[in-house]
């Protein structure tokens, strides 16, 4: 077992960072506040290949896996420049694609997720089931040899920039007439599918809306893979969502800590670093040993799933995305602190992570429903729900 990143990654996330940089938390912010979108930031790194690393290679991307998406995430968010799409359209839609997609999906889709210059949403929250996919109500009937999906999901991030939902609905089995989960392709200009923004108190360039589907007719090619993969295709993407979830924390985290770590250096009181005083340091280096830790566990994570062990991938990337979210809001909490009066004031770059690590620790998946999953399937405890 080897500890250490190949070269590779190593010179991949130098590369990242250095565009991330050029771009700038304060870029990020701006375009933020203005409602706008990190289009820039988001087609050069497309342009540069840096979003289709994990798009196999015969369709344009780099071949390599969800461990090399991952760095490319942590990288952009540990520059300030967190990028929420980088989650849900290269990891889970790209990945779901090229895993269970037809050779028509494949040779439509992939290809463009290696340049970036498309972008799809994941839709898998609903107002009452919340992401439990046994409950969903979207569904999705035949008619003739299309499908007519109805339902409605919510917290469904980049919608407005999107060309096209994966939406998670449940047809109906013809053997025994329970409903399973099933994908579907859902181009947002199709008749039937609206969108409505959802006003959040972040400071984000990825809006967050409710989706309303009302006889949406989709074409039979619409349907993701095969109708009887059920859970092992959403899953497929669900593994990765939690990977990448737990990069996006670690990069805010690493972000947050150098950003205090460098105030404790430079500023004095009383004649000396405020870094030197216990109170500050020792709170910075917890933060930097659990931090690390969450990293190698969510190198476990994506180095099961490169593997094809699905199972053990599951729960490792469960306590990654666990201890990823945990870090970063200790990180930025502790941040703050260490900033004084500072820690709140817009030009140190603060103050608007307090809400966004926050997500971390209640989606893709909330952090009670982590541990309900580690109760149940690490320690073998009855289940509670």
């Amino acid at each position: 077992m080897n500890f250490v990143e190949s070269e590779e990654r190593i010179a991949l996330r130098t590369a990242v960072g250095d565009l991330a940089r050029a771009y700038g938390h304060e870029y990020y912010t701006k375009v933020a506040r203005s409602g706008g979108h990190t289009s820039d930031l988001w087609n050069e790194a497309g342009r540069l290949g840096y979003l289709g690393v994990a798009v196999p290679e015969e369709y344009g991307g780099g071949g390599a896996g969800i461990g090399d998406l991952a760095a490319v995430c942590e990288e952009f968010c540990a520059a300030g420049t967190p990028m929420l799409l980088m989650v849900v359209s290269p990891a889970i839609c790209a990945t779901v694609i090229a895993r269970y997609g037809t050779d028509e999906q494949k040779n439509s889709w992939l290809p463009r997720f290696a340049t970036g210059e498309v972008r799809m949403s994941f839709a898998i929250t609903e107002p009452d089931a919340g992401s439990n996919s046994h409950r969903l109500k979207t569904t999705a009937k035949r008619d003739g040899d299309d499908w007519i999906l109805n339902g409605r999901k919510v917290f469904i991030s980049g919608v407005d920039e999107a060309d096209a939902v994966l939406v998670v609905g449940r047809t109906e089995d013809s053997r025994t007439g329970k409903l399973k989960p099933a994908l579907f392709i859902v181009p947002t200009g199709t008749p039937g599918f609206e969108y409505r923004q959802i006003e959040m108190d972040l400071v984000s360039a990825d809006k967050q809306f409710g989706l309303f589907l009302d006889d949406v007719r989709l074409p039979a090619e619409a349907l993701v893979g095969s109708e009887d993969a059920a859970l092992a295709q959403l899953f497929a993407g669900l593994n990765p969502e939690r990977i990448m979830g737990a990069s996006f924390s670690l990069g805010i985290a690493r972000y947050a800590l150098d950003k205090g770590v460098a105030y404790a250096k430079e500023r004095s009181v009383w004649g000396a670093p405020i870094g030197s005083h216990q109170g500050l340091a020792h709170p910075l280096a917890q933060i930097k040993i659990e931090l690390e830790l969450a990293k190698l566990m969510t190198q476990k994570a994506a180095a099961l799933y490169d593997s094809g062990d699905d199972f053990g991938a599951g729960e490792a990337a469960n306590m990654a995305k666990y201890a990823g979210a945990e870090v970063a809001i200790k990180a930025v909490d502790q941040a703050i602190q260490t900033h004084g009066g500072n820690g709140m004031a817009s030009e140190y770059g603060l103050g608007t992570l307090l809400g966004a690590v926050r997500v971390g620790r209640i989606a893709p998946v909330s952090r009670e429903m982590v541990l309900n999953f580690v109760a149940q399937h690490s320690l073998g405890l009855p289940k509670s729900y």
